[in-house]
């Protein structure tokens, strides 16, 4: 049976599992902390908020902080333990794909997302000790993590791309996917719990990265096809073993351009991270905070927040789309989607009540703009032979700083919680600065050098060749 070059699907159904349970973890988490500081029962409060049902004597106040604290800490132990092993894998595999294809960059994270999910349910219906969930994000690292699956997603989509404004539609559309799906993932949370408990939701979204991996080995089509062989030899030269292949991509990402095209290049990169760095950072600690009083939020507000939040991954697309059609510059779109994240911020360190939690939603529409834009930036300064090479390198530097980022801010929210829980949002809202100045730097250079890019396209063998002008006609392409 003949492939499909669709990996939007993968993508779909990916993040509608991953955040079925995303919001629960720091909900599980919470509850069980609860349970072992005060040995009571985590107050569930059909009200929309559980301050309503509670006693706020100062005691109880102190009794949020703690668990406040501990879960902050609780993330911060499963991040530490998690980075660098999904660092190196994704540096290698991504990289590594470009010779062996980008289907193992696809199918890895996906098996180690379902032993995080897998884990998860088991300690859920055991009632095992919750930091078997720190051994299991160590174990489900091992085979990759988002930026392995996303690094993956994005070189198989610049490998089928025919110009410039259909890769940066294609690449802003499989974050709106993320946004969308995960948005009904997030809003199903908050009623399956209320339902069914946890056990329910962990065991539906392993189902659902099942039948992605089944739909990843036997029906997604590889893009990139090995050229053929002699002996030892690839590509008429002695083979190398493949860690040294990967280095060399890497090396030839920054080596096989102009002078003026690595500078861009590595701003846009700084760009890239330090924006992610503040993003993430701030937005990882929202349910954390929703959790905290004064809101005290229940699992169905939760729920309704994360799902409205997804609307800013359509609104994105929307306005990467807009903005593109109507010949917009793209570092103009960028920093627009900055200005956008600072905005937010910025109020949301100030939202005390359930209205003013919602509406903060509205002034970061157009954050996740920058994401697709830079990404499209960077694809375009490079070869196509050296597209797999380049996510890697965006793939690593994403994963360490969202990684970093989180592990930065849950000590920060750890150690401010007592006295300003929103200290996290204007930290991260002034960090916006940074990428916003080094914007500035790379608009005096001229970010338009892909007239000097070396674009060398010997790496695809005829019957690849052939195998893309077929896939010219595809609608989803058109």
């Amino acid at each position: 049976m003949k492939g499909l070059y669709l990996v939007e699907p993968v993508v779909a159904l990916y993040a509608f599992s991953s955040f079925l349970i995303y919001p629960l973890v720091q909900q599980y988490v919470y509850r069980r902390l609860w349970q072992q500081l005060t040995n009571t029962t985590y107050p569930i409060s059909s009200n929309t908020s559980r301050c309503v049902a509670t006693n706020s004597s100062s005691n109880h106040t102190n009794i949020h902080e703690e668990v406040q604290r501990q879960a902050s800490l609780f993330s911060l132990y499963s991040e530490l333990l998690s980075t660098i092993p999904s660092l190196i894998v994704t540096l290698m595999l991504v990289a590594y794909s470009d010779q062996g294809g980008r289907k193992i960059t696809i199918v890895m994270p996906l098996i180690g997302a379902l032993i995080y999910s897998s884990t998860f349910l088991t300690v859920s219906y055991f009632e095992l000790n919750i930091y078997l969930l720190i051994c299991s994000s160590f174990l489900s690292s091992l085979f990759g993590g988002l930026g392995t699956f996303l690094g993956g997603c994005f070189a198989y989509i610049a490998d089928l791309s025919k110009n410039e404004h259909q890769k940066t539609l294609r690449m802003a559309g499989v974050d709106m996917m993320i946004g969308l799906l995960s948005g009904v993932g997030a809003i199903s949370t908050g009623y399956f719990l209320r339902a069914a408990g946890f056990n329910w939701p962990f065991f539906t979204s392993a189902l659902c990265l099942c039948l992605t991996l089944l739909y990843s080995i036997f029906i997604l089509e590889e893009t990139v096809k090995k050229a053929p062989t002699d002996g030892d030899t690839l590509n008429g030269s002695p083979q190398c073993p493949a860690i040294k292949q990967v280095i060399s991509g890497i090396y030839q990402v920054f080596a096989g351009t102009s002078c003026r095209c690595r500078t861009v290049l590595t701003l846009l990169m700084i760009i890239f991270t330090s924006f992610s760095f503040a993003y993430i950072g701030g937005i990882s600690l929202v349910t954390l905070y929703e959790l905290n009083e004064p809101l005290c939020w229940s699992e169905i507000l939760i729920g309704y927040g994360s799902a409205l939040s997804t609307t800013v991954f359509l609104i994105s697309f929307v306005g990467v789309s807009a903005f593109t059609y109507c010949g917009v510059p793209q570092l103009v779109i960028v920093m627009l989607g900055i200005l956008s994240v600072m905005s937010g911020m910025i109020l949301l360190a100030f939202a005390k009540t359930t209205a003013l939690m919602f509406i903060v939603r509205v002034p970061m529409l157009l954050s996740i703009m920058p994401f697709p834009v830079l990404r499209s930036m960077m694809s375009k300064i490079i070869s196509k032979s050296e597209q797999g090479a380049l996510f890697a390198c965006l793939s690593f530097l994403e994963s360490l700083t969202n990684n970093v980022s989180s592990a930065v801010f849950n000590s920060i929210y750890a150690a401010t919680v007592a006295w300003y829980p929103g200290f996290v949002f204007l930290l991260s809202a002034g960090l916006c600065a940074i990428p916003l100045s080094v914007l500035g730097v790379v608009a005096l250079i001229g970010s338009d050098v892909t007239s000097e890019a070396k674009r060398p396209e010997t790496f695809f063998t005829e019957e690849e060749i052939h195998v893309e002008d077929e896939d010219d006609n595809s609608p989803l392409l058109s």
